[in-house]
């Protein structure tokens, strides 16, 4: 192990075709369809935002994963964490991890989030509509997703803290008798012969999360920074001009270079908390004027929130300075570092020179 920063880059599978999404949305549904069909809408807004050096690629294929990892490692970046769905049993968007997995092929660090949210239409502005409810049957079902997920935590390539395979939960608290459900899964990973899993909880929500309560390592903030105090007490001026956008059938907006100049970071009493950076965030190629901008990301403003997130983790072991980034590819919700049209490879670049 080195001393660098470790370098982890969230990793939205959604770009290929699947039964679930062609029934809710037509044949042939991926991200792309959101992406291509944005539209500027106020003033200097960079939108449709479109992909560069990797096109408009399709997941099931080799090459566009192989190109995926060679573009991220060139660039300092340590390994994807992919995004996981299962829905006590089932599974949707399993296809590129599973080639993935089978193939040893790309040869590029991993480990895995686990999505637990129900598979709605959220993504597209209809939240009501449920398309794979997310569920806990309970010990059992636990036990049988431990087993499917055992020979990914066996692999090489998973990404490791202390020797154990690090492993997100997106919505820790959902889960019912969430200490069962971890003690369960460290017993289990004791009888494979693992000596343990790293959990790390997302915290989603600007309140202090504490993981050792609930039997977690760790907790990472996946979330954008409360922009509340920004809008109405920094300058009655600003929050004026934040209701005059929502009149003018505009998305909420912020000045990226304020409101994200810092890694978005808990601290929680114990157990060890790891900042999340953000190259940029504009989901209204999902929600339109429902969405929200972050307007004039900057790489440069990037690297001064990436060297923050260093400096937050300089003084750990070698194991420990980790840094998420999201994200690596989640294009319609504005938030990638994988190249575009404008910026080229300007984000990658400040990811390099910040690590290497």
């Amino acid at each position: 192990m080195t001393n660098k920063t470790r370098v982890i880059a969230m990793y939205l599978p959604q770009y290929h075709p699947i039964p679930e999404n062609d029934g809710m949305w037509g044949k042939g549904f991926t991200e792309w369809n959101n992406v291509v069909k944005a539209k500027p809408l106020f003033p200097g807004h960079y939108q449709p935002k479109l992909p560069a050096d990797l096109g408009y690629y399709d997941l099931r294929l080799p090459e566009t994963r192989e190109a995926q990892a060679e573009l991220a490692r060139e660039f300092g970046i340590e390994g994807f964490c992919y995004y996981h769905y299962w829905f006590a049993g089932s599974r949707l968007l399993e296809r590129p991890f599973t080639e993935v997995l089978a193939t040893g092929k790309p040869d590029f660090p991993f480990c895995l989030c686990w999505a637990n949210e129900s598979w709605s239409g959220v993504w597209v502005g209809r939240p009501d509509q449920i398309i794979m409810e997310q569920t806990y049957p309970g010990p059992e079902e636990h036990a049988n997703h431990f087993r499917a997920l055992l020979p990914a935590f066996q692999d090489k390539r998973y990404i490791r803290i202390d020797g154990k395979p690090v492993f997100l939960v997106y919505r820790p608290m959902k889960i019912p008798e969430l200490s069962a459900f971890v003690l369960q899964w460290q017993t289990l990973a004791k009888e494979a012969g693992l000596p343990g899993i790293y959990f790390i909880g997302v915290n989603h929500r600007n309140i202090l999360w504490e993981p050792i309560q609930h039997g977690f390592d760790a907790s990472v903030a996946h979330r954008l920074p409360d922009t509340r105090p920004w809008v109405s007490l920094r300058e009655p001026m600003r929050w004026m001009r934040h209701k005059m956008q929502k009149l003018l059938g505009r998305p909420t907006i912020y000045p990226y270079a304020e409101v994200l100049s810092k890694p978005v970071f808990d601290e929680p009493k114990a157990g060890q908390s790891y900042p999340t950076v953000y190259p940029n965030w504009d989901t209204s190629a999902r929600h339109g004027s429902k969405g929200l901008v972050m307007h004039n990301a900057s790489p440069e403003v990037f690297g001064k929130q990436l060297r923050a997130a260093q400096a937050m983790v300089a003084e750990r072991s070698a194991d420990h300075r980790l840094i998420f980034l999201k994200s690596w590819n989640e294009w319609a919700e504005g938030n990638y570092v994988e190249p575009d049209k404008i910026t080229g490879t300007q984000f990658l670049e400040e990811i390099r020179k910040a690590v290497k």
